[in-house]
């Protein structure tokens, strides 16, 4: 037994058994089941996974501050070390792991596992807790019977989804909070290099297991060493404070490139204003649609219809074009020339220019496309077999080249592996007409969610034979190269950038509104980066809400209070469409209430808000007293605040509470004891000692 005692939580460490047998918080005992302290997936050169656990470890050797697990069956070079240490009334893990031959490599340790209550929406008497989950820019979830119905636990594998539980793709951050009423406990990879790691959590015995992932990027043979620590700290009952303490690291740590967006001199003018984002597309009306030209096609078509909407709200935009690319829509990676006119497209981004606006366009980041599902004379299966593009394709263990299952509907194709010098190559030549083209924005990374690569077991490319730190730093280097070669264009993704990349993609596709899905949505997000880049509203595709609701004003009112651009979704004809992909026009947003809204709420942002929302830190905000209205979302009914509330410190040490009422009346609420009114789709400003 060895016990690690701190001044608010004791560690207690069954050595000789491979699990933590006692987790104490305020003398309260948090552990719910004993789970192996470690789990670990070992593969073999024809591509096999074997599993094992603490459990199966049939000798242990006790150190000083740990154990030494060996005698695996079939396995008896194996070894793993387990260490856990005091640090500044923290603890801190690290884990040593040697296959013990040449064999083998250690592709993945789960470390360290530790089962912690049932939630308590699933707890018959109320007794557990929530989890802060730092998926999809922030979720709360209470219940995991909430979130399996929808967004269950699934282990990574390939072909790669964009909706697995990695970091850095929709996991943004290296952190988990098990929050109990009175405490939380904090759980987070410190790790400056940002390698790749699976983070969740699922349920297991009788509660819910905690699951950091960490992909080791070792060779056959090689050592893995975590060469940081997975810390454990105690900190107050609320998500704010999880966050408070992982940004305490980052900000002493951050990746590459990042730096605060009021140092960035390589930002645009444009960056800081604000501008409403309006997406549409330029063929079809959605994404599975026959690919005709619309009415917004030629692209000069849309100037009347978007000088419209830049007079009733009284400020700049950036058009964000959808199925604009000259192949056929999201067929990645190919792109350019524009479709069907690339004088009149020029035509038109001089022209937004001229009046003061700025245009973007979606890519579809790293699939290779060798068909379209929506044109059928896109077909590079020819070119694929002569140039021998396999090699630049991700591989599976084995080795084998997988269908990818990205946006199947649309095409069919593989992912490319970036870290492959013809992959790179590929995606150079793809990428960089546009990257060149004078275009102000490009979600480059559209589909490759956080912008991290999909994982790849080649032992061809130049890497290590699976996944790991290497797929990081290849990203890492990759971007700054497109970022110089783009100059003032700035790169996006779908959802927001993995921290690791929040240095190279500035602008990307947020959809908050996803979360109600797990649970609910808090801005984590925005509460760790804000000062160092913001994104917008996002299309808003796969929208949660029920789409006979008018949720628009709400989505827009949640955006723009946590600092994002908001964003609205034209059809052909210039209605609202109340999310991308929406097939039901039946139901549209108001559009004038919605143009009204925005145009109170940009006013807002440059006379008052700016100092704070536009590069401000976020803080936890006031409790606010107000009314709830009630949506359908995830299929379950929600009672929401009719007032959205956020927090925020300016560069210049002032703080203020933001509130916004996105309802069609004034509405009456309460912050610290004060009384306020806030009129019908706008904002105000609550000055904060």
């Amino acid at each position: 037994m060895y016990q690690l005692s701190l001044s608010n939580m004791t560690i207690a460490l069954e050595v000789s058994k491979g699990t933590i047998s006692s987790l104490t918080i305020h003398g309260k005992e948090c552990l719910a089941s004993p789970t192996p302290l470690f789990r670990l997936g070992l593969r073999d050169k024809v591509g096999n996974l074997t599993r094992l656990s603490a459990f199966d470890a049939k000798h242990v050797t006790e150190t000083c501050q740990g154990g030494i697990y060996t005698d695996f069956t079939g396995f008896p070079g194996l070894s793993l070390e387990v260490t856990l240490k005091g640090n500044m009334d923290e603890a801190e893990w690290y884990v040593t792991a040697d296959p013990g031959c040449n064999e083998h490599l250690v592709e993945w340790v789960d470390f360290p596992l530790v089962n912690l209550p049932k939630l308590h929406m699933d707890d018959p008497a109320g007794c557990g807790g929530k989890i802060l989950y730092p998926y999809n820019e922030g979720a709360m979830v209470e219940s995991m019977a909430v979130r399996n119905k929808h967004f269950p636990h699934r282990e990574p594998e390939y072909p790669s989804l964009g909706a697995y539980s990695v970091f850095p793709n929709m996991i943004c951050s290296q952190l988990l909070a098990y929050i109990f009423p009175d405490a939380s406990l904090y759980l987070g990879a410190h790790d400056p290099a940002r390698g790749v790691k699976g983070i969740d959590f699922y349920e297991e015995s009788d509660g819910i297991t905690m699951e950091f992932r960490l992909y080791c990027g070792a060779d056959y043979g090689e050592v893995y060493r975590s060469d940081f620590p997975m810390v454990w700290s105690v900190v107050d009952g609320c998500w704010e404070a999880a966050a408070e303490r992982y940004r305490a690291w980052n900000d002493r740590n951050l990746p590459p490139r990042a730096k605060k967006i009021t140092e960035n001199d390589t930002l645009p003018a444009w960056y800081a204003e604000s501008p409403l984002v309006v997406s549409y597309p330029v063929r079809g009306i959605h994404d599975t649609d026959i690919m005709n030209p619309n009415r917004l096609f030629p692209y000069t078509n849309a100037l009347p219809l978007l000088r419209d909407i830049r007079g009733k709200i009284d400020h700049w935009l950036m058009v964000l074009l959808m199925h604009w690319e000259g192949t056929a829509p999201w067929a990645p990676p190919y792109v350019w020339p524009p479709y069907g006119d690339p004088d009149n497209f020029m035509e038109f981004l001089r022209t937004l220019h001229d009046e003061g606006d700025v245009l973007g366009v979606y890519c579809s980041g790293f699939g290779y496309s060798m068909k379209s599902n929506l044109v059928d004379d896109y077909d590079r299966s020819a070119d694929y077999t002569a140039r021998g593009l396999q090699d630049a394709m991700c591989a599976a263990p084995d080795e084998s080249i997988g269908i990818s299952r990205i946006c199947t509907a649309q095409r069919v194709g593989y992912d490319i592996c970036p870290a492959s010098q013809m992959g790179r190559e590929l995606l150079r030549e793809a990428y960089y007409p546009l990257l060149q083209s004078g275009v102000d924005y490009a979600q480059i990374l559209d589909q490759n969610h956080g912008g991290g690569q999909y994982f790849c077991y080649s032992r061809n490319h130049g890497h290590t034979p699976a996944p790991g730190k290497w797929m990081t730093e290849n990203m890492q280097n990759m971007l700054t190269e497109w970022n110089q070669v783009a100059g003032k264009t700035l790169l996006g993704c779908e959802s927001a950038a993995g921290e690791a990349f929040m240095g190279n993609l500035l602008f990307s596709d947020n959809r908050y509104e996803l979360n109600y899905a797990l649970g609910y949505p808090v801005p984590l997000y925005a509460y760790l980066y804000h000062e160092y880049l913001r994104n917008f509203m996002g299309n808003q595709v796969a929208c949660s809400f029920d789409s006979t609701q008018d949720t628009l004003r709400y989505r827009l009112a949640y955006s723009f209070a946590i600092g994002d651009a908001m964003t609205l979704v034209l059809t052909p004809d210039g209605n609202l469409m109340s999310s991308w992909g929406t097939r039901d026009f039946d139901h549209a947003p108001n559009k004038e209430k919605a143009l009204g809204m925005i145009s109170n709420l940009t006013r807002f942002y440059r006379e008052e808000a700016k100092p704070y929302l536009y590069a401000g830190r976020m803080m936890k905000a006031l409790p606010v007293e107000c009314g709830k209205v009630t949506y359908t979302a995830a299929g379950r009914p929600l009672p929401l605040p009719e007032v959205i509330a956020t927090a925020w410190q300016a560069e210049d040490g002032s703080r203020a509470q933001i509130l916004v009422n996105p309802g069609d009346n004034a509405v009456t609420c309460r912050v610290a004891e004060k009384t306020y009114t806030i009129p019908a789709g706008d904002a105000i400003l609550v000055p904060l000692v």
